[in-house]
């Protein structure tokens, strides 16, 4: 089974292709967290976990899901982590995720894709962006073809740049800088309540026709890329920068 967590698309594509070429069931786990679920689930196949990196690592908010869910079959897991950059260190936290839910790290593989977090960096443009998914496209299928045939993913060498980047650095991004503080609508907000039904904490509620942001938030960026008439800013950090969602796959 393959199960994905993932805010503007980046890690439901990559989801989808592996599903695709392993013929593997596929579940969000963003729906289900939203709906305030706790993961029954059983599969014969390898667990298949596919997510992006926030800050070299996992999300909490994808860790805690694996971490409480009740996983029966198979105990082989592979992590498919999405990334603007490089992973960093995260198959140490993954290495030790599985050590606490009783299932074997068969390793994580790293695939780069477009830069999604705009409320610190800038998404590429359209024609940027599709080049970049394709160029994601063998190293998806590598990975699938190392699974179908029960082989670890390779070892990435790690720096201490990587160990300080998923360790401190993480940790002050997420005391830091994980708020919702600085999300506001313009004008060009339409009471639609994309952005809410998109959240998957349930952190938006419309109020008098606009969206309300609370404390629980995992800057996941799908309200403020998802809005269909980008009203959505983050403070001045996101203004005129392009909004991104993952291209459709039209192969």
């Amino acid at each position: 089974m393959i199960v994905y967590f993932s805010g503007t698309g980046n890690s439901r594509y990559a989801a989808e292709t592996l599903a695709r070429e392993l013929n593997d069931e596929l579940l969000d786990a963003g729906k289900e967290i939203r709906a305030g679920k706790k993961g029954i689930l059983h599969s014969d196949s390898p667990w298949i976990f596919v997510a992006p990196t926030y800050a070299w690592r996992l999300p909490h908010i994808f860790s805690d899901y694996i971490r409480n869910a009740v996983l029966t079959g198979s105990k082989d897991a592979y992590f498919v982590l999405t990334c603007g950059g490089d992973i960093g260190n995260a198959g140490a936290y993954t290495a030790q995720l599985c050590e606490q839910t009783g299932l074997n790290d068969r390793g994580i593989l790293e695939v780069i894709m477009p830069e999604n977090y705009i409320a610190m960096f800038d998404a590429p443009g359209a024609e940027e962006a599709r080049t970049i998914v394709d160029r994601a496209k063998p190293v998806l299928s590598l990975g699938a073809a190392w699974i179908r045939n029960g082989m670890p993913f390779p070892t990435r060498k790690v720096t201490p740049v990587d160990r300080m980047k998923s360790g401190i650095i993480n940790s002050a991004f997420y005391r830091l800088f994980v708020k919702a503080d600085s999300f506001f609508v313009t004008e060009s907000c339409v009471g639609c309540n994309t952005c809410a039904e998109a959240c998957p904490l349930n952190n938006i509620t419309l109020v008098d026709g606009k969206p309300v942001w609370g404390k629980n938030c995992t800057h996941c960026m799908a309200c403020i890329c998802g809005c269909p008439t980008e009203a959505i800013e983050y403070g001045k950090v996101s203004r005129g920068k392009p909004r991104y969602q993952c291209p459709k796959d039209e192969s």
